[in-house]
């Protein structure tokens, strides 16, 4: 059996940011400026979920308030205390300690830093083929192809 090249352990907060701040196309990838994510599962070859070592700036969110339609979400939270969005506006302030979890197609969601601190926590998600992202609160959605590729458009079906 052929060794992997893949790490068997890292430290976490000495793995590389993720190459490109955000996926987002301009202008929405300015809109989480602030926020780094390390994406520690493609370290391990992982293909099935991710997972993310992610910080948030003071004031800066974690995406655009979202939902998908075939991939589950969880976040635990290491450090600060973000504050988490749902539904219509509804908010839970989250402290070190606390996960929530966002099965696929249930309500759409994000993080918010109100604090003055730095806030750190693990997200993990699946990479379901053909997920869909839907932005309640902005003209964007996006379609993931088998391919893994994303596809940003506008509610109208223009390409970004």
């Amino acid at each position: 059996m052929a060794e992997s090249a893949q790490a068997a352990a890292l430290d976490a907060a000495a793995a590389p940011p993720r190459a490109k701040a955000s996926l987002y196309p301009e202008p929405i990838a300015a809109r989480v400026k602030g926020r780094e994510k390390r994406p520690l599962g493609d370290l391990f070859g992982l293909k099935n979920f991710g997972v993310n070592l992610t910080r948030l700036a003071p004031g800066a969110i974690s995406a655009l308030h979202h939902r998908h339609t075939r991939q589950d979400e969880f976040i635990y939270v290491l450090e600060g205390e973000p504050t988490l969005v749902t539904g219509h506006g509804r908010e839970t302030p989250l402290r070190p300690g606390m996960c929530a979890g966002f099965p696929a197609a249930g309500e759409a969601h994000h993080l918010v830093n109100r604090s003055d601190r730095h806030i750190l926590y693990l997200e993990v998600g699946d990479r379901s083929p053909e997920d869909e992202v839907f932005y309640p609160d902005d003209d964007l959605q996006v379609a993931v192809s088998r391919d893994g590729k994303r596809l940003f458009t506008h509610k109208d079906g223009r390409p970004y």
